[in-house]
């Protein structure tokens, strides 16, 4: 008479067959993958967004002034003039393009440095010292982040011409010192990133507080260092307002200002002088220099990420 031997595995019921858990596992295998196609396809997409129109303007600034208007947007024409348009843009107005990407790269990066410095002072002090009116004057700094720049472009006029440096470079580049996003996210990197107790020990140690903070808490803070020293300089590359407003002197312009004076000229019709192969190259060789830093400083952010993990 056969006698019937049970299954080691409680979980197993059927011979061949996989047990519940087994189908669990492979049930959330599916749905992670499903997930994972989809962020992949909405990065995808992103990126497409992102990089068509910096494709448009390479192309653009391959054409000349006919050839913009009579060839595919994104596709080049029969003639390349690339190297024609920025022969072009060294001639056109004694090469005053020039010039002014000169003065976009002194504001920038005057104006970033000087703001990542500001911020990263008070986002440590924020953020590791306790003062009467700490929580106060944070809250009025977070608050600063909600007003438009633009809504402050007046105000700002008024006060610069009080002290007489309307339409010189400290026009630009002071306002462009203060950072109040910069200080919200160094303080709060700063929380996280810098632990009190290895404040102490430096402390105990005998060090004193500006040997700490070069020595403990400024190696920590590389990332988020890099990432409001970008923030900046792009802030400050791409103003166009208050330059607008402040600066009257053709020589002093930066390039964003510049480049709508041409706009503004090639918009006048047949009046006027057509420049639009110069606009678009000028354009297309003004972002080089962004692009540029964004690639390069990307393996500080992801050092930096590392050595705090370490620590």
């Amino acid at each position: 008479m056969a006698t019937f031997i049970a299954p080691s595995d409680p979980q197993t019921t059927t011979i061949g067959l996989p047990s519940h858990e087994d189908r669990s596992v492979r049930v959330r295998g599916r749905r992670n993958g499903g997930r994972r196609i989809g962020s992949h396809i909405l990065l995808v997409i992103l990126a497409i967004y992102f990089v068509v129109p910096i494709w448009w303007l390479f192309v653009a600034s391959t054409k000349t002034t006919p050839g913009l208007f009579a060839s595919p947007a994104f596709w080049f024409s029969d003639n390349f003039a690339f190297f024609q348009n920025v022969a072009g843009l060294f001639a056109h107005q004694d090469g005053i393009y020039w010039r002014w990407l000169a003065n976009s790269f002194v504001y920038a990066f005057a104006g970033g440095i000087g703001a990542t410095i500001l911020a990263i002072l008070a986002g440590y002090g924020f953020a590791k010292y306790r003062f009467r009116g700490r929580s106060a004057i944070f809250t009025i700094i977070l608050g600063s982040v909600m007003v438009p720049l633009t809504a402050l472009v007046i105000p700002t006029f008024i006060l610069l011409s009080q002290y007489g440096i309307i339409n010189t470079p400290w026009a630009v580049i002071l306002p462009s010192l203060l950072s109040p996003f910069g200080v919200y996210l160094m303080r709060v990197y700063t929380q996280d990133a810098v632990p009190d107790e290895m404040l102490e020990a430096a402390r105990i140690d005998g060090a004193g507080e500006i040997r700490t903070f070069f020595q403990v808490a400024l190696p920590l803070l590389r990332p988020a260092i890099v990432t409001v020293l970008l923030l900046s300089v792009v802030g400050t590359w791409n103003n166009f307002f208050l330059p607008l407003a402040v600066l009257t002197n053709e020589q002093l312009l930066p390039v964003t200002v510049g480049l709508n004076r041409w706009t503004a000229l090639s918009n006048a019709g047949a009046g006027g002088e057509q420049v639009w192969n110069l606009i678009t190259t000028g354009a297309f060789i003004s972002v080089l220099p962004l692009l540029l830093s964004f690639l390069f400083l990307q393996r500080y952010w992801q050092g930096g990420l590392a050595l705090g993990s370490l620590k």
